[in-house]
């Protein structure tokens, strides 16, 4: 399955404070859980280098640079992964077979190594701030503050980042067939290369839901020579009918109207006419549905195809944000996830430096103007 996030839940009393919050510790997990009573008028307001909104893959990998960097980060996470059915997550080179679940674990207690704060919690809206003022007075010829953004979490406490980097991920909009969500993400797929190894050599069906189909079945013929691609409401054109043919794929005709499941497992697919078609597992193309409130709550733009419009770094349009993972790229798999967060992290890191020189180099040249000044006879 794809990048998505996970709550990674403790098992153990053993607790350490954080300024966010209560840090629960094993050996893997690290959870921390934002108070109550932080919001406007409650308390301060924490303040961050950077926010990190989703712990899945990317986010925790753009979290584990940017703490490495010395920066001050929190991730904030839902709890709602995307890869929870899966039993295993692969090619992800290290930890290909490991529950989806262990990998965030250790990714949530890996970051926690390095200052950053962990928040369970979902966050309501973000929104761009007025520019902070300075610890100290500053210089006329400064350059602004950044003017950061105010990140909300539900319940009312309130965090402020100097950047931040989405990492919601998606949820995959499933056809409404009888069956189909009970056995998803154990033999009702959508990803060959995530789970073609495992159904190998098995009878496999491909539901002729969405125009991906055909391509869905040419594909899996490398992982079995027994594929079939049920047409249900497809449309079929002679040329893919004739690639089919060509590949070794048949097709059978009919509309579907369940799954059929025994003791648990999958073992055929039950068209209008009473047929069932005898397959034990079978892949459907699901519609991804981006988690991309918060980022058009803000103003990003948006691509040609409706996603949020990001450069190779997964900086969006406006000026101090980043989206990474699926909520950006509905083709990334979870080590690719990961590559973009790290990549953020480095182009938003290289962006809070420049913003750093620049105010120290402003800073410099007021006080050597002042004491130039100073020196000058009344």
């Amino acid at each position: 399955m794809s990048e998505a996030t996970d709550t990674a839940r403790t098992r153990t009393t053993a607790r350490t404070t954080a300024k966010t919050g209560t840090t629960a510790r094993t050996g893997t997990t690290a959870r921390t859980t934002a108070p109550a009573g932080t919001g406007p008028g409650t308390g301060p307001v924490e303040r961050y280098d950077a926010v990190v909104v989703g712990a899945g893959a990317a986010g925790l990998s753009a979290a584990l640079v940017l703490g490495r960097a010395r920066r001050r980060v929190a991730v904030v996470d839902a709890g709602e992964p995307r890869n929870a059915p899966a039993a295993q997550l692969h090619g992800y080179l290290s930890r290909d077979g490991v529950p989806p679940s262990a990998l965030l674990a250790i990714g949530r207690e890996e970051v926690a190594r390095y200052g950053v704060d962990l928040i369970d919690a979902r966050v309501e809206h973000i929104e761009a701030a007025e520019a902070a003022a300075p610890a100290e007075p500053a210089p006329p010829a400064a350059a602004p503050a950044a003017p950061g953004f105010t990140v909300c979490l539900a319940g009312g406490p309130v965090l402020h980042a100097r950047r931040v980097i989405v990492a919601t991920g998606l949820r995959d909009g499933l056809p409404e067939l009888p069956g189909l969500v009970e056995g998803w993400g154990r033999d009702v797929l959508h990803c060959p290369y995530c789970h073609g190894w495992e159904v190998r050599d098995r009878p496999l069906g491909v539901l002729g839901t969405h125009p991906m189909a055909v391509d869905q079945a040419l594909l899996l013929r490398q992982w079995s020579a027994d594929v079939v691609l049920i047409a249900h409401t497809l449309a079929l054109a002679e040329g893919d009918r004739e690639r089919l043919a060509a590949r070794g794929v048949r097709v059978v005709e009919g509309r579907i109207v369940r799954l059929v499941s025994d003791d648990g497992r999958l073992c055929g697919v039950e068209l209008a006419d009473g047929r069932v078609v005898p397959r034990e597992a079978v892949f459907v193309a699901p519609q991804p549905v981006p988690r991309d409130t918060l980022l058009f709550g803000l103003g990003c733009a948006r691509d040609d195809n409706g996603w949020v419009a990001t450069d190779r770094t997964g900086r969006t349009s406006l000026s101090g944000v980043w989206a990474v993972g699926n909520v950006a790229d509905p083709r990334a798999q979870v080590v690719t996830a990961a590559g973009a967060g790290a990549a953020a992290a480095i182009a938003l890191d290289h962006d809070l430096a420049q913003e750093e020189v620049g105010r120290a180099l402003d800073t410099l040249r007021a006080r050597r103007g002042r004491a130039s000044g100073a020196a000058v006879p009344a």
